[in-house]
């Protein structure tokens, strides 16, 4: 089994083939190393020294920064002066450009040290499979401009990017103050058309009520980065969080992975909100009725976990007529989200058609008119 370059906690993703000295990437396509100097592959070994047991660690302690040792690393991170990505660069690299919106940029030599991740899902779509599903997107959204279109077949290839999610466990036990609504319906004499009528009338009545529910969360799943709009990284789901593997730097060989830029206690805010809606919903449902009024819950969170997970995206950046586009594709799944780029020609086009065909509608509905 080829060795990696550097030892954590000072890491990299590069691993020599051990036949002829050149890099291993992991490929997508067989789940193995693969050199595509001479052909050599290996296999991603369950043995290797820097795999990390698929465990959750515990939030308490991140926060006061008493983690181990052994569950941080130091990576060289390039931070993109345009869209304030954070990339991870290995050693001789000293010029790049962005893979999240194409800018030009120089990195510099500095390290960052960070919470290790605990998971990966690796690739399994290549970057030809991703593409197609990429230019199928594309090519179903008319109103885009057929010269992005083109560029986009024929442009750079998709950059891998493992971009960076928290997790969270926790389990709550919530107390709650409400009212019970029960619909009833009472009869009526009303006046219409100077006839009286009977019509029955939905009332509710209200009872107050209390009570407790309790949830385990499981896995609550919260983007890391700030690099992609939230919009795109929502649309890439489901993600198959069930074939998370334990971290191992070989998953990462000819892949790009982000530095989380969302801390751990801001991403523990965004699941709570997550928690709270789930929690307000059981309550809800606890209360019964056929309406409900919620009037105070108290929760009580309690054995919160977490873990840093990479999951595997495709991504495309593209520049055209002066304006940036960005594409993103699941790795696992090929679902495509992206700027939603528009032709100006292509709608004007559509809106001429669509008045020369209402224009001879009423034209043909005039002249009907006029023969009866």
């Amino acid at each position: 089994m080829p060795s990696p370059v550097a030892d954590t906690p000072s890491e990299t993703h590069r691993f020599p083939c051990d036949n002829c000295g050149s890099d291993f990437r992991f490929s997508p396509e067989t789940s193995q190393l693969v050199c595509d100097h001479c052909g050599n592959t290996e296999p991603v070994a369950d043995d290797s020294p820097w795999a990390n047991p698929l465990a959750e660690l515990n939030f308490d302690r991140a926060i006061a920064v008493d983690l181990p040792d052994q569950d941080m690393e130091e990576t060289r991170v390039l931070q993109c002066p345009n869209c304030a990505a954070q990339v991870e660069f290995d050693p001789g690299h000293h010029a790049a450009e962005c893979p999240f919106c194409a800018t030009p940029v120089v990195t510099d030599t500095g390290t960052s040290r960070h919470i290790k991740p605990r998971g990966v899902l690796p690739f399994a779509l290549d970057e030809k499979t991703a593409r197609a599903a990429m230019t199928d997107w594309l090519g179903k959204l008319w109103f885009a401009p057929n010269g992005l279109q083109e560029y986009a077949r024929k442009g750079r290839k998709l950059q891998g990017i493992y971009v960076p999610y928290w997790t969270f466990d926790a389990d709550t036990k919530s107390a709650y103050r409400g009212e019970r609504g029960t619909v009833y319906y009472e009869t009526r004499t009303v006046m219409r058309n100077g006839k009286r009528q009977q019509v029955r009338v939905a009332k509710v009545r209200w009872r107050g009520v209390t009570g407790r529910v309790a949830r385990f969360f499981d896995d609550v799943l919260v983007l890391a980065s700030r690099s992609l709009p939230k919009q795109y990284t929502d649309g890439l789901q489901p993600w198959d969080l069930g074939a998370l593997e334990p971290y191992r730097p070989e998953f990462l060989a000819g892949f790009r992975a982000e530095a989380y830029s969302v801390p751990l206690e801001e991403g523990f805010v965004q699941a709570r909100s997550h928690m709270d809606s789930i929690i307000t919903r059981d309550v809800r449902f606890d209360i019964g009725g056929d309406r409900q009024r919620i009037h105070d819950i108290q929760t009580q969170v309690n054995d919160v976990t977490f873990k840093h997970i990479l999951l595997p995206v495709w991504l495309a950046a593209y520049k055209y007529r002066g304006k940036s586009y960005r594409f993103v594709v699941n790795g696992r799944t090929g679902r495509v989200q992206g700027a939603r780029p528009w032709s100006a020609w292509k709608i004007g086009f559509a809106v001429l058609i669509g008045l020369l065909i209402a224009g001879a509608v009423g034209f043909a509905l005039a002249l009907n008119e006029g023969a009866m």
